[in-house]
C-alpha cells in the first residue's frame, strides 16, 4: 500500500495553505503521489536540475506552469520560490522530493512548514 497520498493530505493539503503537492523519486523522477497537482516528466526533471544547480537557480529561478518564479532561497535541501503572491517549495530528502504550491490567499511561511515537516519526517525514517 502506498502510503504517500495521505501523507501528503494529512500533512500539507489538510493545512489549508498548501494549495497542491506531489512527492516524486529523486533518482528517477517517478511520481509516487500528487494531489491537485499534475506533474511531467518534463517537469520533475527541471525540479532534479534545480538541486544539482543551486547557485544558477538562485540566480534564474524556475519556471514552472507557464510563470516564472523568482528564487527566495536554494540550498542542498530546500528551494523556496515565489511570483505573484504564488508560491512553489521544493524539499529534498535523501530518496523523495516533495513539491507543493500556495496560493495569494494561504500563508507562505505556513506551506513551508509543513513541507519542511513532512521531508524531516522522511528523513528520519531513512527516506
Amino acid at each position: 500500500m502506498n502510503p504517500f497520498p495521505k501523507l501528503l493530505e494529512g500533512s500539507l493539503i489538510d493545512t489549508k495553505h498548501v494549495e497542491s503537492a506531489a512527492i516524486f523519486v529523486a533518482r528517477t523522477g517517478d511520481v509516487r503521489a500528487a494531489s491537485n497537482f499534475t506533474v511531467c516528466p518534463e517537469q520533475t526533471r527541471t525540479f532534479l536540475d534545480a538541486f544539482k544547480q543551486v547557485n544558477v537557480t538562485r540566480q534564474r529561478g524556475l519556471d514552472f506552469r507557464s510563470k516564472h518564479y523568482t528564487c527566495v532561497r536554494a540550498d542542498k535541501h530546500s528551494i523556496y520560490t515565489k511570483c505573484e503572491g504564488h508560491g512553489l517549495i521544493l524539499v529534498r530528502t535523501a530518496l523523495y522530493v516533495i513539491v507543493a504550491t500556495y496560493s495569494q490567499s494561504m500563508y507562505p511561511s505556513i506551506c513551508v512548514e509543513a513541507v519542511e515537516r513532512l521531508a524531516e519526517y522522511l528523513r528520519e525514517k531513512g527516506n
